[in-house]
């Protein structure tokens, strides 16, 4: 029988469960607003500065903001994505699997979105919000009081800034998500956050932005260019994420020198400036 508390717009693929064993359901403080974290991206692979930048929000959260995060979720795009190059969604859960269990006591990765149809951003925040709140039934403080859980996006400037380009994101999606959910911006090398942020003005009290203390411009598509040329990325990824890649032959050596691939990259429009980390899922006006 069919859920009727469930938006007609959220089916799940096959076998799908819900991870929330590392989700907090008791607030530390009962004065806090309880937040989730949902980084949307390819993950093609995961790096230490998708992890990162879950900490760098946490840092910001404790210190300037009433929130309270009770939880944090990667959630890789589907195949039906189609970027170039995107490894399939197997490899790329279970690599975001093995970082977080590696090197997270508190992260969490939803395959809800990989394992099925593309799904535009402001729909994933949708089902993680009826997840939470609604079949799990929020959170409590310590003296039994319920609340419900604000789910946030956690995004890289650069994703941000495409936000405020015309005819790449329809106003009802950018309305439901930065109108009714919110997002924690983190700087990245390159993307004007003033600028872009600027643009999106009227949703400016749900947009927060966090600067990097420490500059890192690691992305993935460094990182694939890396593993083409046959470079190290040792310290660029977990240890359990590098070994993965290459028991399972993901990103291959194309037997091309440094020298040699630039003119393959400029062929190719991949120059390794790209963030890689966080896809550009706009409805497309649809």
């Amino acid at each position: 029988m069919a859920d009727p508390s469930r938006p007609t717009t959220l089916t799940n693929p096959p076998n799908y469960t819900f991870n929330s064993d590392r989700l907090r359901r008791t607030l530390h403080s009962s004065t806090k607003q309880p937040i989730v974290l949902v980084a949307c991206g390819s993950f093609n692979p995961i790096t230490y500065h998708h992890l990162r930048m879950f900490e760098m929000a946490n840092d910001f959260v404790r210190q300037n903001t009433d929130f309270e995060i009770v939880g944090g979720y990667l959630s890789p795009v589907s195949d039906e994505y189609k970027k170039p190059g995107l490894v399939s969604a197997h490899h790329r859960v279970e690599m975001c699997t093995l970082a977080t269990k590696q090197e997270s006591t508190w992260l969490m990765v939803d395959s809800w979105e990989a394992f099925q149809n593309y799904q535009r951003t402001a729909v994933v925040l949708d089902h993680f919000n009826y997840e939470i709140n609604t079949v799990l039934g929020g959170v409590h403080t310590r003296d039994g009081e319920h609340r419900n859980v604000r789910i946030m996006l956690l995004a890289g400037s650069d994703l941000i800034c495409t936000m405020s380009e015309p005819g790449v994101w329809s106003h009802n999606d950018l309305d439901h998500i930065l109108g009714r959910y919110g997002t924690f911006v983190i700087e990245r090398s390159g993307s004007g956050m003033d600028q872009a942020t600027d643009s999106l003005a009227r949703w400016r009290n749900n947009i927060y932005p966090i600067p990097q203390l420490i500059q890192n411009d690691v992305s993935s598509t460094k990182v694939r260019l890396f593993f083409r040329r046959g470079l190290s990325v040792q310290y660029l990824l977990p240890a359990a994420v590098i070994a993965y890649t290459e028991q399972n032959n993901l990103y291959p050596d194309d037997g091309l020198s440094p020298e040699k691939d630039k003119g393959k990259d400029k062929e190719s429009g991949e120059t390794g400036t790209g963030s890689g980390s966080l896809n550009l899922r706009a409805s497309h006006m649809s």
